[in-house]
C-alpha cells in the first residue's frame, strides 16, 4: 500500500499544481474570445478532476485504515495477541483524520471560490479584503495544494507505520501457529 498511496498522492498533488498553473496562465478570464474561454473551460475541467482525484486519495487512505484496523482487531483477538497493535493503529488513523478533514474542506472551498471567481457568475467577491475574486481563488488554491501536500506526507508516514504494525502482527501469528503445530500457509 505504501507505494500505491505514494503514487496516488504524487499524481493528486501534481494535478492540483497543474490546475493552479493553468489558472495562473489564463490572464484575463473576462475576455470573450473563444480561445480564452476554451482555456477557462480547460482550467475548470482540470481543476474539478484534480479536486475529485485528491478527494479519492484521502478516501483510499481512510478506507485502508478502516480495513486494516478491522484485520488487526480480529486477528489480535483470534490469536490472543496483545491489543497494543490495534490500539496503535487506531491512534495513527485518528491522528490523520483532522488533516484529512481540513483538506476536504479546502478542496470544496477552492472549487466554490473558483465558481465565484468566474466573471460570468452574478456573485462576486471582488473587493473582499482588497482582492479580486480571482486572486482570492488563487490564494485558496495555493493553500489547498500546500495543505494537501503536507497532509499526504503525514498520511504516508501513518500508512508506513500501520504497515509495520501489520507485519509485526503477522509475525506474531506465524509464531502462534508454529507453537500450535499449525501450517503457516
Amino acid at each position: 500500500m505504501n507505494r500505491i498511496f505514494l503514487t496516488l498522492a504524487v499524481l493528486a498533488n501534481g494535478l492540483l499544481s497543474y490546475a493552479v498553473w493553468r489558472g495562473m496562465s489564463l490572464g484575463d478570464a473576462a475576455v470573450q474570445s473563444p480561445a480564452v474561454q476554451h482555456q477557462v473551460g480547460l482550467h475548470i475541467v482540470i481543476g474539478l478532476g484534480a479536486l475529485i482525484f485528491a478527494t479519492l486519495v484521502h478516501a483510499v487512505a481512510l478506507t485502508w485504515f478502516m480495513g486494516t484496523g478491522r484485520f488487526l482487531e480480529e486477528t489480535t483477538r483470534a490469536y490472543s495477541i496483545s491489543s497494543e497493535f490495534y490500539d496503535r493503529s487506531r491512534q495513527l488513523k485518528y491522528r490523520m483524520l483532522p488533516g484529512m478533514t481540513l483538506c476536504l474542506l479546502l478542496l470544496i472551498a477552492t472549487g466554490a471560490l473558483g465558481a465565484v471567481a468566474d466573471p460570468a457568475t452574478p456573485v462576486s467577491l471582488d473587493g473582499t479584503l482588497g482582492l479580486s475574486g480571482a486572486r482570492i481563488h488563487l490564494v485558496g488554491a495555493v493553500v489547498t495544494v500546500l495543505a494537501n501536500l503536507v497532509v499526504n506526507v503525514f498520511q504516508f508516514r501513518a500508512i508506513c507505520g500501520n504497515s509495520f504494525l501489520i507485519d509485526a502482527v503477522l509475525a506474531e501469528v506465524r509464531c502462534v501457529r508454529a507453537e500450535r503445530g499449525l501450517s503457516n500457509q
